[in-house]
This record gives C-alpha cells, sequence and structure tokens, in this order.
C-alpha cells in the first residue's frame, strides 16, 4: 500500500485524471488519465461487507455499458470494520472467483481520513465533505471530461434506477 502525504487543502486539480493509483496485480501505475473519454465510477471496495454482492451488480453494469465507455475502478479498502483484510492477491482471486469481475481493480488504499489517497480528498473538496465515503461500495461518478458529476452512498445498488439514469445522461454526453 502507498503512502500518501496530501491534505484537501494542498490539493490544486480539478480533475480527476490528475490522480493515480497503482494496479491490484502488478501494482503497475494507474493513471486516471488512461480513462480520459470514458465514464467512470470509482468504487471503494471489500470483500466481507454486507455490501459485497454489489460486485456483482457492477460487473453487470460494466459489461453493459463498457462498450458505450463505461469504466467501472474499484479501489479496495480496510478503512471500514477492517472488512478488506486480505493481501492483494487474495482480493485479486475472491473477485475472479466469486463474482467474475473483469473491470479495473486498484491496489488497496486508504479512502477515508486525513490519510486517504488524495484522489478521495480531491473528490470530498470537489463535492463536499458529507459526499466522502462513509462505508465500503461508495460510489463517484466522473464525466468523459474527468469531473465529478454524481455520487453515490454504499446503500445504493448499482442498478438502481437513480444510478443508471445519471451514468445514461454521462454516457449520452461527448467530450
Amino acid at each position: 500500500m502507498m503512502t500518501h502525504i496530501a491534505s484537501a487543502d494542498t490539493l490544486h486539480y480539478d480533475n480527476a485524471y490528475d490522480y493515480s493509483f497503482h494496479t491490484l496485480r502488478g501494482h503497475e501505475p494507474l493513471p486516471l488519465s488512461s480513462f480520459q473519454g470514458k465514464v467512470l465510477m470509482v468504487v471503494n471496495t471489500a470483500s466481507k461487507c454486507g455490501f459485497t454482492p454489489q460486485y456483482a451488480r457492477l460487473e453487470e453494469l460494466y459489461e453493459k455499458y463498457k462498450d458505450r465507455g463505461l469504466v467501472i475502478l474499484g479501489v479496495p479498502s480496510n478503512d471500514f470494520g477492517g472488512q478488506e483484510p486480505g493481501t492483494e492477491q487474495e482480493i485479486s482471486n475472491f473477485c475472479q472467483l466469486n463474482y467474475g469481475v473483469s473491470f479495473p481493480m486498484t491496489a488497496k488504499e486508504v479512502v477515508s481520513g486525513k490519510n486517504a489517497h488524495p484522489f478521495y480528498l480531491w473528490a470530498r473538496k470537489e463535492l463536499g465533505f458529507g459526499t466522502a465515503p462513509k462505508w465500503n461500495f461508495h460510489k463517484y461518478l466522473i464525466n468523459r471530461k474527468g469531473k465529478l458529476i454524481d455520487y453515490f452512498y454504499s446503500t445504493t445498488s448499482p442498478d438502481a434506477g437513480k444510478v443508471i439514469k445519471v451514468i445514461e445522461k454521462a454516457l449520452d454526453e461527448h467530450v
């Protein structure tokens, strides 16, 4: 896991493409700019959570809309209830074997508090403190231009009507 030294006050970026993660397997750089022109849903995930079955809905969403430009990005985190205690290999295997996850996944990250990954600090600053993840499977939606356009709490299923409506509207907008 990477250590990040940043605070919301020191972040001056105005675009999601300014941030980067590392891949779950291989720890290769995964700049969000590699998704430029796509609609991106960033979701903090966990394998031992009551919301873990959302992996199935996320995969269905990805399969349904990926050809139109939707990318789901899973960000494993152990921040809430210690519900992602596994190694990155264990997380990868769990997602593949149990849910057939084919969307990109990042290395495990901190997503809450002052030590959160810079993307999460930025998202909180952009949309307001109340929009920060409060539990696993919090979802941020980013348009094709790299702007945060919406967020959904953990209790909102990825296939909920209001989520689909925002995704389809974002997919219909072209850069």
